[in-house]
């Protein structure tokens, strides 16, 4: 690796509940550079989850983003011309980025309303523990599980 790495840099909080989580989930559903829509979306999102539960929707979020951030996940190895899945435990800044990522993919894959109600009802059932984003990261977590046997690989 040349040179040294780029710094961290902090995220501003967002402009409506100055919170750094919504503002980085916000710069996550962006795209083309197009903040706005993006910010529309999830605060849209938050007025129907607020309209449904009756709860606070960062509450709710913060409740979908435990439920869904992996503790274990596998890497590819190469030990000996053989690959190998070997368990890791997840860094907390990588955790929300899977748990976001994974919650934005299961919201996209919906099918037939704007990404605003998509949103809000992937949160909500994520909240709930039964969404596809939540399948996924039991699917991960079993994969990790099942691969324990390889684990004393990732020490070397």
């Amino acid at each position: 690796m040349r040179g040294k790495p780029a710094p961290k840099r902090p995220i501003a909080p967002d402009p409506r509940y100055s919170d750094p989580e919504v503002a980085k989930f916000i710069n996550y559903i962006m795209e083309r550079g197009k903040k706005s829509v993006a910010q529309s979306i999830v605060y849209s999102a938050f007025e129907i989850i607020q309209e449904k539960t009756a709860q606070d929707p960062r509450s709710v979020f913060a409740k979908a983003m435990k439920m869904v951030s992996p503790l274990l996940e596998v890497r590819s190895r190469r030990v000996g011309g053989a690959n190998y899945q070997i368990p890791y435990q997840v860094r907390g800044e990588r955790r929300f980025m899977l748990a976001c990522r994974w919650m934005i993919e299961a919201a996209r894959a919906r099918k037939g309303k704007p990404m605003a109600e998509k949103l809000a009802a992937e949160i909500i059932d994520t909240s709930n523990g039964e969404s596809a984003s939540v399948r996924k990261k039991v699917d991960v977590q079993r994969m990790a599980e099942a691969n324990k046997a390889f684990a004393h690989f990732a020490r070397q």
